[in-house]
């Protein structure tokens, strides 16, 4: 069995969003669309049971993730853990809102549990990478926010004056830990690194109304109240302020907790990294450049560049980006803490 010791790309899994998805990603990112969609979201990693990333070129072309961790979980996760179940532990998506998401929560591994069945706890990241003059999201309650006052408003409009508003802009990102009350404002195209997850409690959804059956979307108004933390102050969007890091990058750091890590990589001349036995997920924000991996000696080298992700796996240990032309390779860093 062939060790794994090269970078991975992975098809990119396009999600239609016709409520309130649109094609920004095409701007943003440059990203190729489905014609005639709009497109709310795209999972460029993913390992669940119905959808699974599918890798494209090199030794593994045509592995799915979730094989890989199964056959060479020691070579692609390292001291990272993989979920209970087995399946690689962090899922990274794009994001387009051209409307504005659900008002929603979604469980902390306390809330998961205490649910059963199928609930999972999702504690997630944001990276903002346009927004516009207006944009923003809702996320957070308000201070001095109590559950008799909060939990009657849940299923109607009210419930948004409980929740802090925040403009956002492009390079600043937002931890959302799980069982934070949130909404994605409209005009918002982000990055979003979350747990492997795919529970989501609708709470409020702006009156709309399914175009398949014509009747209001459904709402989950139970769960959420009781996923909800009353404990967790509202937390500011937070910038980017880079510091040095290794020679020819600098870091700054964006978001970290027990799950995962976010943080913004800048690369202007050629800069060596080290996995440190785990993996790690690099996604191209604007520039282009060559990452340089070796395998027994031999070197490759892999392309990488604006709207790209890349995962490389923990055995590569010691790697190197090398920028390509005058503007800066910008890079989006994540891995797994836990």
């Amino acid at each position: 069995m062939a060790n794994l010791r090269e970078p991975l790309r992975f098809r990119r899994e396009y999600v239609e969003k016709s409520v309130w998805g649109g094609r920004s990603l095409e701007r943003v990112l440059g990203i190729d669309l489905p014609a005639g969609k709009r497109i709310g979201e795209t999972w460029e990693l993913v390992d669940r049971a119905d959808v699974n990333s599918v890798v494209v070129g090199g030794t593994f072309d045509g592995r799915t993730l979730g094989q890989l961790v199964r056959d060479h979980g020691a070579d692609l996760l390292g001291r990272s853990k993989p979920t209970p179940d087995g399946r690689f532990p962090l899922l990274v998506k794009f994001l387009d809102a051209a409307e504005n998401l659900s008002v929603q929560v979604h469980p902390d591994d306390a809330g998961a549990l205490a649910q059963g069945g199928t609930s999972e706890a999702k504690t997630e990241a944001w990276y903002f990478l346009d927004a516009g003059p207006e944009g923003g999201v809702w996320c957070g309650l308000k201070p001095g926010s109590e559950r008799a006052a909060v939990e009657p408003a849940m299923g109607s409009a009210a419930i948004v004056e409980h929740l802090a508003w925040w403009p956002v802009k492009r390079g600043q990102a937002l931890m959302v830990p799980g069982g934070t009350i949130h909404a994605i404002g409209a005009g918002v195209q982000l990055l979003e690194v979350q747990q492997n997850s795919d529970t989501t409690w609708r709470i409020y959804d702006w009156d709309r109304v399914d175009e398949a059956t014509g009747q209001p979307r459904s709402q989950h108004v139970a769960q959420a109240a009781q996923s909800t933390r009353y404990d967790l102050s509202p937390r500011p969007p937070v910038g980017e302020v880079f510091l040095p890091h290794v020679t020819g990058a600098e870091m700054a750091p964006l978001a970290r907790c027990r799950y995962f890590g976010m943080s913004r990589l800048r690369v202007t001349a050629p800069a060596e990294l080290d996995t440190a036995d785990q993996f790690q997920i690099y996604v191209a924000i604007s520039g282009a450049g060559v990452l340089v991996t070796l395998d027994e000696g031999r070197e490759q080298r892999t392309d990488i560049g604006r709207g790209d992700t890349l995962l490389v796996p923990a055995a590569c240990g010691v790697h190197r980006f090398e920028p390509l032309g005058d503007e800066a390779l910008d890079l989006v860093q994540l891995q797994a803490t836990g």
